[in-house]
């Protein structure tokens, strides 16, 4: 099974949780930029609110799509410490990434939101969503920052992830539903026809077209 593209992905996972529909306690967070698409869909089916959650993966010096750990707002940090030590990554080379990530971070924030803030998560059930995952190093940013606003419950929703990451996500979140995992991920494209990279107007778009349905963000 193959997704035809983010929207298509969105859909599906929207069917899956459809016991969390119209949910007055219930909102739904999206990774990013590829996450807001299928974000997006969920909440418009699901009549929730929609907001972003805000973090930036730390690539690896000179192989920035791998992972050795990612950023939120409030200074939460995670770091794969086994990762920079087999790769002898030094404390100084992971400053500069962290600092050129936290300026994107912040850039970001002013574009998506300007001065709107986040929705308040405490005591509420948030429904986090990417497009994939493959380490969960940007995920786990995310569920430590959404964890500093004290939810309900934290709900997990992808449509292609490793089974590991999956199994290990668990110990971290509520639940987690994933629609495709493959023991061999490679890449979290090779799961769509199309994974085109999702630009910084679509997420505003999209952004703009939950708040014409009504759909709070």
């Amino acid at each position: 099974m193959h997704f035809k593209d983010r929207t298509q992905a969105g859909q599906l996972l929207a069917q899956r949780l459809r016991p969390y529909a119209r949910r007055p306690d219930a909102v739904v967070l999206a990774l990013p930029r590829g996450g807001v698409p299928v974000a997006y869909e969920v909440a418009r089916a699901l009549e929730l609110p929609l907001d972003l959650c805000l973090v930036r993966k730390l690539g690896v010096p000179g192989h920035c799509e791998l992972a050795m750990g990612a950023i939120a707002p409030g200074g939460v940090k995670t770091v794969d410490w086994d990762l920079v030590r087999s790769l002898n990554i030094s404390d100084e080379a992971i400053a500069r990434v962290e600092a050129r990530e936290q300026r994107e971070l912040q850039r970001r924030e002013r574009l998506y939101r300007g001065d709107r803030p986040g929705l308040n998560l405490g005591d509420r059930t948030v429904i986090l969503i990417d497009d994939g995952i493959a380490t969960g190093s940007t995920l786990r940013a995310a569920i430590g920052a959404i964890r500093e606003q004290q939810p309900r419950a934290i709900v997990v929703a992808v449509p292609v992830a490793p089974p590991q990451t999956c199994t290990d996500l668990q110990q971290d979140v509520d639940r987690v539903l994933c629609l495709l995992c493959p023991q061999h991920l490679y890449s979290i494209s090779a799961w769509y026809e199309d994974f085109s990279q999702t630009s910084d107007e679509e997420v505003c778009q999209l952004l703009a077209k939950a708040n014409k349905l009504g759909i709070k963000t």
